[in-house]
């Protein structure tokens, strides 16, 4: 049996991949769901291309019991997961491994709200870009409330005062999204841990650099 990025075991009692020629060309008519968020998750994992454009995913892992397909599925059949993310450290945070005791699905909204974009943001902090063209304030402070959406927020004298509005904003964000998805309990107790941080470096003025 081929391994899937050389871990995982496809072990599916049925076709995940369906095709047919078109003019002489295979064309996929049907991908399992479950099979690709599985093979995602191993993409992610042991990728070395993938990796090299997303450094973030290096040092991540894959649990044993989830190197087998029928187990990863079983396990996303009892969540609800149409339209959603998997997410490894919403819940933990730092934690870099794919497991049922924490991974979950969540909204695309909630999982950008949450991505810092670190490579991309240069030597300021979160929410802050120089706008060297201005002499007075030149620390523009601009925050994306998830759903591609920029807020800006104005121009500051220093980054750290340009950093706090951005941190006062996404306190904002993260109670609204407290309420819209207040009937999901693990959503919930993610937010509830990523205001928590926000509220710390809040009070101890101090730069927020990841979630």
């Amino acid at each position: 049996m081929k391994l899937i990025y050389g871990v995982g075991i496809n072990d599916a009692s049925y076709s995940v991949a369906l095709s047919k020629r078109i003019n002489g060309k295979k064309v996929f008519t049907f991908f399992c769901p479950y099979y690709r968020k599985w093979v995602d998750m191993l993409r992610r994992c042991y990728s070395g291309n993938l990796q090299s454009k997303s450094p973030r995913y290096k040092g991540c892992y894959v649990c044993e019991e989830w190197k087998y397909f029928s187990n990863f599925k079983r396990w996303m059949e009892q969540q609800d997961w149409e339209g959603k993310d998997l997410d490894k450290d919403f819940l933990v945070e730092g934690n870099r491994t794919y497991s049922p005791s924490a991974c979950i699905f969540i909204p695309q909204k909630v999982n950008k709200f949450v991505t810092t974009s670190g490579k991309m943001r240069g030597d300021h902090p979160i929410g802050v870009r120089l706008d060297k063209r201005r002499k007075k304030n030149p620390y523009l402070s601009q925050c994306s409330d998830g759903s591609g959406v920029q807020k800006y927020l104005g121009y500051f004298a220093t980054p750290e005062q340009a950093h706090q509005s951005w941190l006062q904003k996404k306190l904002e964000v993260c109670e609204s999204y407290m309420e819209e998805f207040k009937d999901s309990v693990l959503i919930v107790k993610g937010l509830i841990r990523i205001k928590s941080k926000i509220q710390y470096h809040i009070k101890t003025n101090t730069e927020l650099t990841s979630f």
